[in-house]
C-alpha cells in the first residue's frame, strides 16, 4: 500500500470551522463519488483541533504553522495509483476534486507526498 498526504490550507475569506464544514461535507461526498474512477482503497480526513499548550508546545520549538487539516489517501500500489490517475476517468476525476479544491483550498499552500508507513509500535492492539 502506498499512502499520499496532502496537507490542507483554507482559503484566508474562511474561518477554520467554515473550511472544515466544506471540507468534511460536500468534499468527502464528492470524493466519495470519484474514489473507484482513482483508484483509492481508503481516504481519511484529519481535522486540526485546538490545543493552546501543543500550541505553545510548538512555537518553543520554532515549528512552522500547521496546516488546518490533513487528507490521506490510500492506493493498493504505485502501480495501481498510476494506472487509475493516468486513465481518462481518472483525469476526469482529478480535474472535478482539483475544481472543488479552490472553493475552499489555498491552492498555493497546499502540498503533499507519497509514502509508505513504517510501524514502529501500535499500542492500540
Amino acid at each position: 500500500m502506498i499512502k499520499m498526504v496532502v496537507q490542507n490550507w483554507r482559503r484566508s475569506d474562511l474561518t477554520h470551522e467554515q473550511f472544515v464544514a466544506r471540507w468534511r461535507g460536500q468534499h468527502a461526498r464528492l470524493v466519495t463519488q470519484c474514489a473507484r474512477a482513482m483508484g483509492m482503497v481508503r481516504y481519511v480526513q484529519s481535522e486540526k483541533i485546538h490545543s493552546p499548550d501543543l500550541e505553545e508546545f510548538a512555537r518553543s520549538r520554532g515549528w512552522a504553522e500547521p496546516a488546518d487539516s490533513l487528507t490521506e489517501v490510500w492506493w493498493e500500489s504505485m502501480e495501481a495509483m498510476e494506472a487509475a490517475m493516468g486513465s481518462p476517468e481518472g483525469q476526469a476525476a482529478s480535474a472535478l476534486l482539483q475544481a472543488d479544491e479552490q472553493e475552499f483550498c489555498d491552492s498555493k499552500k497546499l502540498s503533499a507526498f507519497l509514502s509508505v508507513e513504517h510501524v514502529i509500535f501500535d499500542f492500540t492492539k
